[in-house]
């Protein structure tokens, strides 16, 4: 059987696109020769995930994404549809996190697997949505108000540095202005002073002349101060002495006085040493109230008043 050259190469050039095709797919990730089954996943945001990237788990790939489609209407939610080894068997509560890839930006979707309980998610079933912070996220997080931080601050720094130049020339002016005025107190200082050389030594003279007066006056003044530190001293001695004597002399009555008084001696001893007086006022009292009660018993014995004459015999004394 001839075949013409027409269909061999037509042969030729389907093989070539069928082989490329596979290739290509092969090299995108895609494995003809292994079943999977598909999962759903809702994102708010997929954060540039695109068809063909990884799907792993525990490090170590597992499947890739099918599709990134746009759900119009659902506050533009994206539906992500993933195709996982078929020999793995997610069990419910499995989450589906879209983490970075590396440093350079790139994203995968991270599994991780739900409790083990008996139940696993059918083919076509809908994972657990959920987002990962990558480095790069973070270096952009921590970079923006840092960056805005620093715009801000040079900002400032210019407005400083504008005050500070407009300080600058003040500052000049002030000390061109401040050298003008030394300039010209120093030149009015020194003719004051040459003008009134003379009687500037005038004065030096006649301050020399007072200060040895003054020290003469001090060698004569120096005697008498003595003599009257001496005759205060002596009055301030004999005004203590008195004081003592006197004192003596009053410590010396008084100590005779209660000694005489320890004795027995004068009214003031018999009261404190004879107890004859304690012992009468006691009886006395004694004697009153029993007169005051009979008294008040028979107080007719002490008061009769008789209108008519006739006489009582009184009660008998209370004893």
């Amino acid at each position: 059987m001839n075949i013409s050259k027409e269909t061999k190469i037509g042969i030729l050039a389907l093989t070539t696109f069928v082989i490329l095709y596979l290739g290509f797919n092969f090299l995108k990730g895609q494995d003809f020769f292994t079943q999977e089954n598909k999962y759903v996943v809702i994102y708010k945001d997929v954060q540039g995930l695109t068809a063909a990237n990884q799907v792993s788990l525990s490090g170590m790939k597992i499947g890739q994404v099918k599709a990134v489609e746009l759900i119009k209407g659902e506050n533009n939610q994206v539906k992500v549809v993933l195709s996982i080894r078929k020999d793995l068997q997610l069990p419910e509560g499995t989450k589906a996190v879209l983490a970075s890839d590396g440093l350079l930006g790139g994203k995968l979707i991270r599994i991780e697997m739900g409790r083990l309980s008996g139940k696993f998610i059918a083919e076509g079933g809908n994972l657990i949505a959920s987002s990962e912070t990558g480095v790069t996220d973070l270096l952009k997080e921590k970079a923006l108000p840092l960056i805005q931080n620093l715009d801000s601050l040079t900002k400032s720094l210019r407005v400083v540095a504008k005050s500070f130049e407009n300080t600058g020339i003040v500052v000049n002016g002030f000390v061109k202005n401040s050298d003008r005025s030394v300039g010209v107190l120093t030149s009015s200082l020194n003719a004051t002073i040459n003008e009134n050389r003379n009687n500037l030594a005038g004065i030096s003279a006649n301050m020399k002349s007072l200060s040895s007066n003054l020290i003469e006056t001090e060698k004569s003044l120096k005697p008498l101060i003595g003599k009257f530190n001496t005759m205060a001293d002596s009055l301030n001695a004999l005004k203590i002495s008195e004081a003592v004597a006197t004192t003596q002399k009053s410590l010396e009555g008084l100590q005779r006085i209660m000694l005489g008084i320890e004795k027995g001696q004068g009214s003031m001893g018999k009261l404190l040493k004879d107890d004859s007086l304690y012992t009468n006022l006691n009886r006395s009292v004694a004697d009153l109230d029993k007169l005051l009660i009979d008294f008040r018993l028979a107080p007719k014995r002490y008061v009769n008043i008789s209108v008519f004459g006739g006489k009582k015999t009184p009660p008998p004394a209370v004893k």
